[in-house]
C-alpha cells in the first residue's frame, strides 16, 4: 500500500472518530486517564528503585571485598573471618580506574554502658572523614557532630534510641565491652560525639559507630571485617566486580545488590502491585474503546454494507476501523502522557512528603520519574490494545453478508 493510500485511510479514520465527538471524547478521556495512571504509578516505581539502590550502594560500597567466609559462615569470635594488612589490600584496589573509594568497616556486637545501665549494641567501626563524606544524606545528625579523624579522645555516635536509653548527649562518657579477637573481655571508655537517625527505629536502638582505630583497639586486632569499594558509577558495577575477582581470587567480591535484601524485597512486592494495577488499568480501557467502537459499528453497519457493495475490501474496512481504535488511542496515550509528565514536573517544583513506610520513623519525598522507555512502552501498549479491540469489534460486522448488512436497522 502507497503512503498515499495509507495517508487517505488515515484520514477517513479520523473523519470517522469525528462524527460522534461526545463519545471519542469520553473514549480519549479514559484512555488518557489508563495511560496517566500507569505512567505515574511505574514512575513511582522507578524512582523508589532507583532511590534504594543508591542508599544500599551508599550504605554497602558498589562492591564489597571479603573473605569467603565472611558472607557464608557466621564468626565464633570477632573478626575470625576478618581481613589482614586492609591498608595494603585498599591500595591495590585504587589502581582500579574505576574505584573512588575503599573504605574498611569493622561489625561487632557488645555491651555499652553508662554505669547505672548496659544494653547491647551492635557496632561498626568506620574510616570516618570517607564515610560520611560518601553517606551523605542518608545519615541525619540530630545532636553533636559526626566523628572525625585525628581525635585524642576515643569517640563514638549513637543511634538516636540507644542515646535516649542510655541517657547520653553529646560530651558523655561511656564503656563499651566487646570480647577480643582471643575471647578475652576488654573495655574502652569512649565520648559520645554525636547522635545519629537512621529513620529505622529497630536499628536507632543499637547502633553504634566509632572509628576504625577504636574498634581495633578494643577488640585487640589489626584485621577489618570488610572493605566497601565504591566506584564512580552505578554502571561499573559489573565490570569492576569482574576485575577485581580475577585480581583477588582468594577473596569475594559482591555487588551492592548481593547485600541489598531490603531493595529486592521492595522491588519484587512493587512489581507485582504495580503489574496488576497496569493490567487493571488495560482491561479497563481496551472494554471502553471496544464498547465505544461497538456502538460506533453498529450504527453504521448499513454503511459498511453499502461500501462493501461499492467494492470495498472486508480487509480495508477492518484496517480503516483499527484505524479509529488507533486514533482514539493514540490521542489518548499522547494527552496521558502529557498528564502524567506534568505530574512529575509539578512534585518536583511543589514537593510532596510521603508519611514514613512500615519500619521506618521519617518519610520520604514523592518523585515520579520520567523514563523514556516506560513513557514509550505504555503509548505503543495503549494504541497497540486499542486496535485490538477495535479489530475484534469490527471483525464479525465486515464480513456480515451483505442483504443483512443493508438491511439492518
Amino acid at each position: 500500500m502507497s503512503l498515499g493510500t495509507t495517508w487517505r485511510w488515515f484520514d477517513f479514520a479520523v473523519r470517522n472518530t469525528l462524527r460522534n465527538r461526545r463519545r471519542s471524547l469520553v473514549t480519549v478521556s479514559v484512555a488518557a486517564l489508563g495511560t496517566a495512571a500507569i505512567l505515574v504509578a511505574g514512575g513511582f516505581a522507578l524512582s523508589t528503585y532507583e532511590s534504594l539502590a543508591q542508599m544500599s550502594a551508599r550504605l554497602s560500597g558498589h562492591l564489597v571485598l571479603g573473605q569467603p567466609a565472611q558472607f557464608e559462615q557466621d564468626e565464633d569470635t570477632p573478626l575470625q573471618h576478618g581481613l589482614d594488612d586492609p591498608a595494603a589490600l585498599g591500595k591495590a584496589l585504587r589502581a582500579d580506574p574505576d574505584v573512588r573509594f575503599v573504605l574498611p568497616r569493622i561489625t561487632f556486637s557488645g555491651l555499652i554502658s553508662n554505669g547505672d545501665k548496659s544494653t547491647v549494641m551492635l557496632a561498626s567501626g568506620i574510616d570516618p572523614d570517607s564515610e560520611f563524606a560518601v553517606k551523605g544524606p542518608f545519615l541525619k545528625v540530630v545532636a553533636g557532630d559526626v566523628l572525625s579523624s585525628g581525635s585524642k579522645d576515643a569517640e563514638v555516635m549513637l543511634g538516636e534510641a540507644l542515646a535516649k536509653s542510655l541517657k547520653a548527649e553529646p560530651g558523655t562518657s561511656l564503656t563499651m565491652l566487646a570480647s577480643t579477637t582471643e575471647g578475652a573481655l576488654n573495655a574502652i571508655d569512649v565520648r559520645v560525639k554525636g547522635i545519629f537517625a537512621t529513620g529505622t527505629p529497630e536499628i536507632d536502638r543499637r547502633a553504634v559507630m566509632t572509628d576504625i582505630a577504636t574498634a581495633q583497639r578494643l577488640l585487640v586486632t589489626e584485621r577489618v571485617s570488610t572493605l566497601g569499594v565504591y566506584l564512580n558509577r552505578m554502571t561499573d558495577t559489573p565490570g569492576a566486580q569482574a576485575r577485581l575477582a580475577a585480581a583477588f581470587p582468594t577473596l569475594t567480591v559482591q555487588t551492592w545488590l548481593d547485600q541489598a535484601a531490603m531493595y529486592k524485597s521492595v522491588r519484587a512486592l512493587y512489581n507485582i502491585i504495580f503489574g496488576a494495577l497496569g493490567a487493571i488499568i488495560g482491561v479497563i480501557v481496551v472494554f471502553v474503546v471496544a464498547n465505544a467502537m461497538a456502538a460506533s459499528i453498529v450504527e453504521r453497519t448499513r454503511e459498511i454494507g453499502t461500501l462493501r457493495t461499492l467494492g470495498t475490501l472486508p480487509s480495508q474496512l477492518l484496517r480503516s476501523l483499527s484505524l479509529e481504535g488507533l486514533v482514539l488511542g493514540g490521542c489518548g496515550a499522547l494527552i496521558g502522557a502529557a498528564v502524567a509528565a506534568g505530574i512529575s514536573v509539578f512534585l518536583y517544583l511543589v514537593p510532596v512528603q510521603m508519611p514514613p513506610p512500615p519500619g521506618r520513623s521519617t518519610g520520604y519525598p514523592l518523585v515520579v520519574s520520567i523514563d523514556a522507555g516506560l513513557y514509550a512502552a505504555v503509548a505503543v501498549a495503549m494504541v497497540v490494545l486499542a486496535m485490538l479491540a477495535s479489530a475484534w469489534i469490527a471483525r464479525r460486522t465486515v464480513n456480515r453478508p451483505l442483504v443483512a448488512a443493508l438491511a439492518h436497522t
